[in-house]
This record gives C-alpha cells, structure tokens and sequence, in this order.
C-alpha cells in the first residue's frame, strides 16, 4: 500500500509545555487511522500540525516524499489535497451552503463557477444537504453545519480528510448521521485521519487505531488489537474507563 503521509520525530510546544514528544507513523493509502485518548493528550494538535495550521517545532512531515515544510513546497496546494474538517464546522456565516462550498474550489482549485457549483451541487447531495443550498449556514443546525463542513471539503477532491471530533459539538440524535457519511466515505477508499470520541465508530471503521496520552503514541494497531487484547496498561485504563463493555478488555 502506498504511503502518502510520513510524520517523523515530531515536537510541538506552546510556551513552556510540550505537547508533542518525539511523535512518527505512517498514514497509508485507503486507511481510516482513528486517533484516540483523552482531552489534552495532543491529539488534536497533532491534526492541526499535518495541516499546517500549527508549525512544528522539530521533526518532519513527507507528503508523497517532499517535506512540507520545505520553502519551495506549495502549501496552498497540499491543504486541497490533504482537507480538515473542524469541531466546530467554520463555515463562512455570510455565505449561503452552495456558496460555502464553491469558494474554495474557485479560489484554491481555479475551477470556474459553473463547474465549482455542479461539484458543490453533488456533494451536498451525498450528505443530504441538497434541500438547503440557499440557506445561509446561520440558519442550520450543528449536524446540518457539519454535514456542511464535509461536503465542502469533499468538493476540494483531496487525498486525505483530517476529521478533528467531528461529532463533538452534535447533538447526540445528529452524531449517526455524520458517522454514517464517513463511513460511506471509507468505502470508497478515501484515506481519513479521525480523532474522536467516538469508540463504536473507533473500533468498526478504523483500519488502525492509535492511542495517544500525555503528546506520545503509546500503543497502535487494528481495532481488534487495541480494543480486545491492548498492550499497555495506560491503553487499558484509558479503555476501561471509555467503554461499558469492560469485559471486552484483556
């Protein structure tokens, strides 16, 4: 399997706290990796340092091979092909749902708007928004929003879709609707990146899981690794108190 992305010695610190410590995987081809753990372990940032939206402090992250962070690598181009879609949906509010989801395709991709609006048109179908196109994203609620925020990032056609607790702002009647477009999106082989709380959807969906505590990968590999015979006690603990089913847990 192809490896698209490489994330090799990574640090990250705010001020005087180091989030990240020495953090290196691989992300493959088709791969659904779900990152998991609890609130603070860095999870998020590391997301947020695959994107570029947080520079790294050491380490190195290869897309394909090129390091992103060289000066003559086009950033601009990588974020349409590698795409987040956030916690908190960051829709533009002055901007009908169509139109949020053309104006990246237009200004990133130079698609013209003919094109950028058919594209819009058949993503916000596939996630059932298709009935709200002239709607102004104020006027959605939290799933609708982030129904939104996928189909937009869809429409960039990227390689990789990074997932930062998609479903953690939903109510919980909304979360299956958008666990149920992501896993549509799995079986069409587009490669995702998932940090979330969601345990159920961690352990059916992924390819891999990857536990993270304290800004290091403690332990990763296939849901029935991590979820049935874990090797580390903090994996086990962290599991424990995370699932009801504690007998699932060797």
């Amino acid at each position: 399997m192809e490896t698209i992305i490489q994330v090799q010695h990574l640090k990250k610190s705010f001020k005087n706290l180091e989030v990240l410590h020495d953090v290196h995987f691989d992300i493959k081809k088709g791969e659904v990796v779900t990152i998991i753990g609890s609130s603070g372990s860095g999870k998020s940032t590391l997301l947020r340092c695959l994107n570029l939206l947080e520079r790294l402090d050491d380490g190195q992250i290869l897309y394909h091979g090129q390091d992103i962070l060289d000066r003559h690598f086009d950033v601009n181009a990588y974020r349409s092909k590698v795409g987040m879609v956030f916690q908190g949906f960051n829709l533009f509010n002055n901007l009908t749902v169509l139109e949020n989801c053309m104006i990246g395709q237009i200004k990133v991709l130079k698609r013209n708007k003919e094109e950028a609006k058919q594209m819009a048109l058949k993503y916000l179908e596939k996630v059932g928004m298709s009935a709200f196109v002239n709607k102004s994203s104020v006027q959605l609620s939290g799933g609708q929003k982030q129904r939104v925020a996928i189909a937009r990032a869809l429409c960039m056609s990227p390689e990789v879709l990074l997932f930062d607790e998609p479903t953690s702002a939903l109510d919980p009647e909304m979360v299956g609707d958008v666990l149920t477009i992501m896993q549509k999106k799995k079986k069409e082989g587009l490669t995702m990146i998932v940090v979330t709380h969601e345990m159920a959807f961690a352990r059916d969906v992924s390819s891999r899981v990857v536990f993270m505590d304290q800004g290091v990968i403690v332990e990763e590999g296939t849901p029935e690794q991590i979820f049935e015979h874990p090797q580390e006690e903090r994996t086990r603990t962290f599991l424990k108190r995370y699932l009801q089913n504690n007998e699932s847990i060797q």
